[in-house]
């Protein structure tokens, strides 16, 4: 792609993740113990930007609307150093314009998408391809004290938040799920900085690790059950934090409709009953999540969205006719737009 002049206009997309999979600390390649999560994507909502390169604008401070976006503006402006140095262009500042539809505080990974969209955006503006390490290094500069991993390119990784790099590649894709997705808490935004930090010792470290190496066999062996176990003692250990009141029923709803376990957002109320979608599970997948639905109202947790992981959603929800309940809640793999299926 070569350079464009100054006063050029790029766009730039990123899609959100509903909560952790697995989060906790982990051995690096050197033996380090470093911060880690692995989340769970979700196609659907997401954040996009225009940046518009002004002449003759402060470089360090580009302006943004809406206001307040100051991670995503800090980001832009980190962006346009690196990318008018690969351009061999001068720096200039600009104009940010951020437009998105993912709900903020529950912990899918609002800012940080904002935060790469603008990235992308300068990059487009200035004629560069940055490589993924470059965004996602830019992005942890930012976003912090951490960002999440939405820049790799879909493939399931363990991401170290703190540092914007990938510790594993833990395949390539995760099981085939279906995943009914609330709000806890009435889905008001948690404030994260306010939650006891406590320090990880090694018998912690061990348990993470032990987590880390169920996850990889779940993920080569495409064993969604494998997976749900792990994704519910990393929520188990989570709670012993943040505490959700609505946790054990989350749980007993989850057993009762035979979900293969549940997840929960480190940081937020977002929180998701996970179901095998393989050929064979697929079948009974209509009257599972009728029931769930059924259990969660019953529970006082509305459901807010259900979901599947990439590849899923012709043979898992194609019987989820428009007149089924899961239908207005339904949010395809492959679509950024909330649909019915077709019958």
């Amino acid at each position: 792609m070569s350079p464009r002049s100054t006063g050029a206009t790029g766009r730039g997309q990123a899609p959100c993740h509903h909560g952790e999979i697995l989060q906790g600390v982990f051995r690096d390649g050197s033996g380090r113990p470093c911060p880690g999560l692995v989340t769970l994507p979700m196609a659907g909502p997401g954040s996009s930007a225009v940046f518009t390169i002004r002449p003759g604008t402060d470089p360090q401070a580009p302006t943004v609307a809406p206001a307040g976006r100051t991670n995503a503006a800090r980001a832009a402006a980190l962006a346009v150093a690196e990318c008018a140095r690969r351009a061999g262009l001068p720096p200039c500042g600009g104009e940010l314009r951020l437009a998105g539809d993912i709900p903020a505080g529950l912990g899918m990974g609002s800012s940080t998408s904002d935060v790469i969209a603008a990235v992308r955006a300068v990059a487009d503006a200035y004629g560069t391809r940055l490589p993924a390490g470059a965004v996602a290094r830019i992005a942890a500069r930012a976003a912090g004290p951490a960002c999440d991993p939405l820049v790799p390119d879909g493939r399931p990784v363990l991401f170290a938040q703190r540092e914007g790099r990938v510790l594993e590649v833990l395949g390539t894709a995760l099981p085939p799920l279906l995943v009914v997705g609330c709000d806890l808490g009435g889905g008001a935004p948690a404030d994260t900085l306010a939650l006891p930090v406590r320090e990880a010792g090694e018998a912690d470290v061990r348990a993470w690790e032990r987590l880390r190496a169920l996850l990889r066999r779940a993920v080569a062996a495409q064993d969604a059950r494998l997976l749900g176990a792990v994704a519910t003692a990393r929520a188990r250990r989570g709670e012993r934090v943040v505490g959700h009141p609505e946790f054990e029923a989350l749980a007993a709803v989850a057993r009762r409709v035979g979900a293969v376990g549940v997840q929960i957002a480190h940081s937020g109320a977002v929180a998701g009953v996970l179901f095998d979608a393989g050929r064979a599970a697929a079948l009974g997948l209509p009257y599972q999540v009728r029931g769930c639905l059924d259990a969660l109202e019953a529970h006082g947790i509305p459901a807010a969205r259900i979901f599947t992981t990439p590849g899923v959603r012709a043979r898992a929800c194609a019987s989820f006719s428009p007149s089924h309940p899961a239908a207005e809640l339904l949010w395809t793999s492959t679509s950024r737009s909330r649909q019915a299926t077709r019958t």
